[in-house]
């Protein structure tokens, strides 16, 4: 049976716009002791949506990454703010990025990037039965709107553009939930 560590002496490090970097003391049921860092996020996570415009057709934007400094193909993505739902910030991220709302909702799991180290959580959210909405939202820049078959995912899933595995392990799941209904 798995025992949690013990974790004391939490400390902020550093803090950014986006980050608090933390330190902790992490002591094992063994006895073992070691020092961690961490970043934690402010706020409830973040959402990760795929918006089916029909069961096989799905929107996808190009945005510029700062991590790797260039435009990347991947989902609709956002902080979920104080307040809302993670099913609510889908709609609104929908209604920002790609001018669409969904009727349909769907939660289909909450997936961690890099666990060892980040504290966040994201929710991937399947959105179907889209309509025409907009909304002003905090991108610097206008986002490039890209259609996809989710019945190319295998060649998809390879293309240079697409490199955040978010994004690619939710079309995956969203392929799999629309077969199934």
């Amino acid at each position: 049976m798995r025992k949690k560590p013990i974790l004391s002496n939490i400390k902020n490090i550093a803090t950014t716009k986006f980050f608090n970097i933390q330190s902790m003391d992490v002591a094992f049921s063994n006895g073992e002791k070691r020092q961690y860092e961490r970043l934690k996020p402010d706020g409830d996570g973040a959402v990760l949506v795929v918006p089916m415009l029909d069961d096989d057709t799905v929107l996808m934007i190009y945005e510029y990454s700062g991590g790797t400094h260039r435009y990347e193909l991947a989902l609709t993505k956002g902080k979920i703010d104080a307040g809302e739902s993670p099913l609510e910030a889908a709609n609104r991220e929908l209604i920002e990025e790609i001018g669409y709302g969904a009727k349909k909702l769907s939660f289909v799991k909450t997936m961690t990037l890099a666990p060892g180290y980040q504290s966040n959580f994201t929710h991937i959210v399947l959105a179907q039965d889209l309509y025409e909405d907009s909304a002003q939202g905090d991108e610097p820049e206008p986002l490039e709107v890209v259609k996809h078959k989710l019945s190319d995912l295998e060649e998809l899933a390879y293309n240079q553009d697409l490199t955040e595995a978010r994004t690619i392990a939710a079309l995956y799941m969203a392929k799999e939930i629309i077969k199934n209904q």
